[in-house]
């Protein structure tokens, strides 16, 4: 089986991007895998899968499989990609676009400037909609990590978040408790680990590993997941600039009830086709 593909990144966050549309798209964990895999196939921490419409005033259908293989429910830097993908290939004109995905509807915008951005939805506190294991629905909340607690804020941009606070990102415990937390018993569906970095009212930094890729360069969901998590425990104010090591998101948020907007770059590096 051939497969046309676009390999696309939004801040280094990278994406093999296939057209379902035009092409089937029908892949098992084991292709999955083998797409994602840097030595033996693409590469990439997210296959994109953009496929027709099953709902009515809604353009695309918007498909995310992590590394691993397994399907997720969102993607911020994808929806980026999402959004540039279909105009290069000429899916449609339109400049604002409705897209369904598995945590709901989001609504992608292609500036004039050639950036993206995003209207990420309303971000989720209740507990059992992230999902977490919690009687309460505290924004700051005690979670044991090892024989360490620590302090996080527990949150769903469509897939779950568990942001923490930390006093500089460059030494935070990434490697040792991002593994920890994304497999977490109070987590069931597992999560992705953000640690934050204030830097001023309207700046922060941040790393984020991500739930079935590792770490990565940048998360989009994570960039919107902290900066609610930061806003709500009164660190900053909106917009924030989000710097990530693989460069600057700005979200947006005006308070519980409205949504995340987020706006970044979105590159294609190559086009290709690959046997599986």
């Amino acid at each position: 089986m051939k497969l046309k593909f676009s390999k696309m990144h939004g801040l280094g966050n990278d994406f093999v991007v296939l057209d379902g549309v035009r092409q089937t798209v029908a892949l098992s964990p084991e292709q999955l895998r083998l797409l994602a895999n840097r030595n033996f196939g693409v590469g990439c921490d997210q296959i994109l899968l953009v496929e027709p419409a099953t709902q009515p005033a809604v353009d695309f259908r918007y498909r995310i499989f992590n590394a691993d293989g397994g399907e997720v429910e969102q993607c911020g830097n994808g929806a980026r990609c999402f959004v540039r993908f279909v105009h290069e290939q000429g899916l449609t004109d339109k400049t604002d676009i409705r897209v369904e995905t598995k945590g709901g509807i989001i609504a992608p915008r292609l500036e004039a400037n050639g950036l993206v951005t995003v209207n990420m939805g309303v971000p989720v506190f209740e507990p059992e909609r992230i999902p977490f294991v919690s009687p309460v629905a505290d924004i700051v909340q005690p979670l044991m990590v090892g024989d360490r607690e620590v302090m996080i804020t527990a949150v769903s941009m469509g897939n779950p978040h568990a942001v923490q606070v930390v006093a500089d990102v460059d030494t935070a415990p990434v490697a040792a408790q991002g593994p920890q937390i994304e497999s977490h018993p109070r987590f069931p569906q597992r999560v992705n680990a953000g640690f934050v970095q204030v830097l001023d009212r309207h700046a922060v930094r941040l790393r984020v590993f991500e739930r079935g890729a590792g770490e990565t360069l940048a998360c989009g969901t994570g960039a919107c997941a902290a900066v609610v998590a930061a806003i709500s425990r009164g660190l900053v104010e909106s917009p924030v600039r989000v710097e990530t090591r693989g460069g600057a998101l700005s979200i947006a948020w005006d308070g519980p009830a409205a949504p995340v907007m987020m706006t970044g770059p979105a590159v294609t590096v190559f086009t290709g086709e690959i046997e599986l």
